[in-house]
């Protein structure tokens, strides 16, 4: 019976995944203005990366101040293009929120107090919280649909982002990981 309930609540992040990428597309990928946006984010990258890679040839001191005053306008004009492709995302994401949330809450009343499936470990202090939602006991192991929705959800989502091709623009600004040489 637990793996019917893991595998449901696989098919139902999966389908939600799907919904709210439906949804997203409706209210702006197909949109001229993100279209727009999201060529000119690619557009500005690759000026970018293109004076990166000349600077980091040429070693000449004389134009290494125009070249910087350039790669500082365009980094700029990049993050304004970021914060103006995110701004035109807000409907969709506070619609999609608002679906999720009360698909989240309907899962949670089917499940209420289920164990959905037996962890082959015991997790984490903080991680126990999740795990162990809305379940008696202090078996540890013992798994609550909370955690596998979200752990379903965080991967799958971004899955079928890249297989549709609605991720968001790489670039290296975007990435909080980055050294600092990579961020230049």
């Amino acid at each position: 019976m637990a793996t019917l309930d893991v595998l449901f609540i696989l098919l139902v992040s999966i389908a939600a995944s799907l919904a709210s990428e439906g949804v997203s597309w409706l209210l702006v990928y197909r949109t001229d203005n993100y279209k727009r946006g999201k060529a000119s984010i690619d557009r500005l990258q690759a000026q970018l990366d293109k004076l990166l890679e000349q600077e980091s040839q040429t070693s000449s001191l004389s134009k290494k101040g125009s070249k910087d005053k350039k790669i500082e306008k365009i980094e700029e004009q990049l993050k304004i293009a970021n914060k103006e492709l995110s701004f035109s995302k807000m409907k969709s994401m506070f619609a999609v929120a608002v679906s999720m949330i009360a698909l989240f809450s309907y899962l949670n009343r089917i499940f209420d107090g289920v164990i959905v499936c037996k962890l082959p470990f015991v997790p984490i202090g903080f991680l126990q919280g999740i795990s162990h939602r809305t379940i008696a006991g202090e078996d540890y192991t013992d798994c609550s649909m909370t955690f596998i929705y979200a752990i379903c959800s965080m991967f799958i989502r971004n899955n079928i982002q890249l297989i549709l091709g609605t991720a968001p623009p790489k670039t290296k600004q975007n990435n909080p990981w980055a050294l600092p040489e990579e961020k230049k």
